[in-house]
């Protein structure tokens, strides 16, 4: 059994503010779970489950079950998974690596989950991240990377300043760029990504070195970022 006190606790770790206080944050789930132990199992502190059983074999663990209610309590989904999990955030700092995804502004948890993903599956090693952002560590973002948030390197830095000082050419997404379909693509570059509703900011377009736009064939205003990212990235690897 856990305390109020404790479950008001953890709760608070959905919320931005209280996971950059206490530098921790939430993983729900046995794949996310499994996915953080790979990684670095020095990074979580406490699993919250109802099947403890089931982590037998991971006896370093700290383990604590819990009830159904009290997981329901702590959980942010609507149907709780019986792994809740409480990690220390992992440190992160630039690396070098051939195609990267730079993003600006992303503000959509779902968007940004699901960009991470892309860019495991496509072996992207690195997505840097603009200040404003929305949080690396929503619960929304680590549920729809599905456990690339530990394999792929992020980063937040300060983006025009890092796009300035890099010596990669810079692809941006635009409405009006040159065809990604005729445009030979390096394998070393940064593909520049902008924000859902606006694009990408206009003092970063004096840094990109080739606009690309994916070219419409039928009916609709434009893609959803992350879409637009899978089909970039596709071509990218294409070679």
């Amino acid at each position: 059994m856990i305390s109020k006190a404790h479950i008001k606790q953890l709760r608070a770790l959905q919320q931005k503010k209280f996971r950059e206080e206490q530098n921790r944050f939430v993983i729900e789930g046995f794949k996310l779970l499994t996915e953080a132990i790979q990684y670095d199992q020095e990074l979580i502190e406490t699993v919250y489950t109802t099947k403890p059983q089931d982590l037998n074999k991971y006896p370093s663990l700290n383990v604590q079950e819990i009830s159904t209610k009290e997981l329901s309590q702590i959980s942010s989904l609507r149907s709780p998974q019986p792994f809740f999990t409480v990690c220390k955030k992992p440190e992160s700092q630039l690396i070098n690596c051939k195609l990267e995804i730079v993003l600006d502004t992303i503000q959509d948890p779902g968007n940004l989950g699901t960009i991470l993903r892309l860019a495991a599956w496509f072996g992207i090693e690195q997505v840097v991240l603009s200040e404003n952002c929305v949080d690396l560590f929503n619960p929304k973002v680590i549920q729809a990377s599905m456990g690339a948030i530990f394999t792929v390197n992020t980063v937040e830095v300060q983006i025009e300043k890092y796009l300035s000082k890099s010596e990669k050419p810079v692809f941006g997404a635009v409405m009006n760029g040159v065809n990604v379909y005729e445009q030979k693509l390096p394998e070393s570059g940064i593909l520049l990504m902008g924000n859902e509703g606006n694009g990408i900011h206009a003092a970063l377009e004096k840094y990109i070195s080739t606009p690309l736009s994916i070219p419409k064939f039928g009916a609709g205003e434009s893609l959803n970022v992350a879409m637009a990212t899978g089909i970039l990235l596709s071509e990218f690897k294409r070679g």
